[in-house]
C-alpha cells in the first residue's frame, strides 16, 4: 500500500519566523480541513533502559515554552519521564500528508496550571482521573465502575484534581515540519534550538533541511 504524496510543497520561504509561529499555522489548516480530532499527538518515552512506549494523548496547550499535556503521574507515561524526562511527540496529519515531529524535555507545570485546566474538564472525566489506576492490571471492569461510582458519591459537588494527576510541558530542542512530495522526496524542514543562554526565550533557532 503506497500513495504518491502531491497535495503541497515545503520550502524555506514557506517557513513562518518561529516554529510555534509555524506550528499555529498548520494546526489551523488541519483544524480548517475538518482532520478528526487535529491536536490528537502519539508521545513517545522511554525507560531508563532504553525501553520505549508510545501512546496518543490530546495537546492541550502550546506557546514559545512547549507543548502541554495532562496525565496521571503514576502511569507508564509518568513513571517513565520521571526516570528519562526526554519525549518525542508526533503529530500524524496524514490526510494532509503531513506529520510535525518534536524532540525534548518534559517537565511537570505548576500546580495552579493543572488546577485550572482540571476545573475546566467534563465531570465525568474529572472522576475518571480519581478512579483509574492508570497502566496498572485490573481485574475486570467492574471494579474500575465501582470506583467511579464511589468517587461520584464522595465529590458530590466539585471534584478537585487528584494529588497523581497534572501536566507535562515538553521544551523543544528541535521541531520538524515534514511535508510529502512524489518519488518519496519529501520536504524535511527542522527547527533546532542551539543553547545559547541560561533561558529558553534567550536561545538562537536553526532552520535546517533532511533527506527525506
Amino acid at each position: 500500500m503506497r500513495n504518491d504524496y502531491r497535495l503541497d510543497t515545503l520550502v524555506e520561504t514557506d517557513l513562518a519566523a518561529t516554529w510555534h509561529e509555524q506550528f499555529a499555522a498548520w494546526l489551523a489548516d488541519a483544524v480548517d480541513a475538518g482532520l478528526p480530532e487535529p491536536n490528537a499527538m502519539i508521545v513517545a518515552t522511554a525507560s531508563p533502559e532504553g525501553r520505549p512506549s508510545a501512546r496518543t494523548v490530546l495537546l492541550k496547550a502550546y506557546d514559545e515554552g512547549g507543548f502541554t499535556f495532562f496525565t496521571n503521574y503514576t502511569s507508564r507515561k509518568g513513571g517513565e519521564l520521571d526516570a528519562n524526562p526526554y519525549a518525542s511527540l508526533l503529530f500524524p496529519w496524514h490526510a494532509m500528508q503531513r506529520q510535525v515531529i518534536v524532540t525534548g524535555r518534559a517537565v511537570r507545570v505548576p500546580r495552579a496550571e493543572t488546577e485550572a485546566y482540571f476545573a475546566e474538564r467534563p465531570r465525568g472525566s474529572q472522576l475518571g482521573a480519581w478512579a483509574s489506576p492508570q497502566s496498572t492490571v485490573i481485574d475486570g471492569r467492574e471494579p474500575l465502575e465501582d470506583a467511579w461510582e464511589a468517587y461520584a458519591e464522595r465529590f458530590a459537588d466539585e471534584v478537585p484534581p487528584p494529588p497523581h494527576w497534572g501536566g507535562y510541558r515538553v521544551a523543544p530542542d528541535t521541531v520538524e515540519f515534514w511535508q510529502g512530495r512524489p518519488s518519496r522526496l519529501h520536504d524535511r524542514l527542522r527547527f533546532r534550538r542551539l543553547v545559547t543562554g541560561t533561558t529558553l526565550d534567550h536561545d538562537e533557532w536553526i532552520v535546517e533541511r533532511l533527506a527525506p
